[in-house]
């Protein structure tokens, strides 16, 4: 597991609100523990719902259940916010929040460079590894790192369920709660 990668919940992770269906950006990876927000779980209010002086309805997401008072943010800007924290090649997280609220407020920011979440995912040590052991998880060969933003976070899960293939397939077309099917 590398930073930048993808984690994709399998089916067995059915009955876990924070996790069912995600799919999660690998922000820091290390031995000590490893962080994520997950990518494909909007939130029915926006940027403009939460904060004052914003007035540009930007998505939110649900990072997962860590900390999910403060807002996180992953972006493809590069030195235009100081203090960024590169994950793999043009994508970043973190950095100068008054650096994005100034781009936010003059226009020249679109969704398809910054990504707001609230909370995060972690893992303690050997926590993560014991999941994807466990097959609660699927490292990702499909989500590219260099265009997730622009793609529809509602069909990030199922589309990776179909490009796994196999016993997956049949689970891209299944109902979010089998019970009312």
């Amino acid at each position: 597991m590398k930073q930048g990668n993808f984690l994709v919940a399998t089916p067995s992770i059915f009955g876990d609100f924070n996790f069912q269906r995600s799919c999660v950006l690998m922000v820091d990876v290390k031995k000590s523990g490893s962080v994520g927000f997950i990518i494909n779980k909007k939130l029915e209010y926006t940027l403009d719902d939460l904060m004052e002086n914003i007035s540009t309805p930007f998505p939110m997401f649900y990072g997962g259940p860590i900390e999910q008072d403060n807002l996180f943010f992953t972006h493809t800007l590069g030195d235009l916010i100081p203090k960024s924290i590169q994950i793999k090649n043009n994508l970043f997280w973190s950095g100068d929040f008054q650096s994005i609220l100034e781009l936010l407020e003059s226009g020249n920011l679109t969704q398809n460079q910054v990504r707001f979440f609230l909370g995060y995912s972690g893992w303690s040590k050997g926590q993560l590894e014991s999941e994807i052991e466990e097959n609660s998880w699927v490292v990702s060969q499909s989500i590219k790192s260099d265009n997730w933003m622009n793609q529809n976070p509602e069909e990030c899960w199922k589309n990776e369920m179909r490009a796994l293939g196999g016993k997956y397939l049949l689970w891209s077309n299944a109902p979010e709660n089998p019970n009312s099917n």
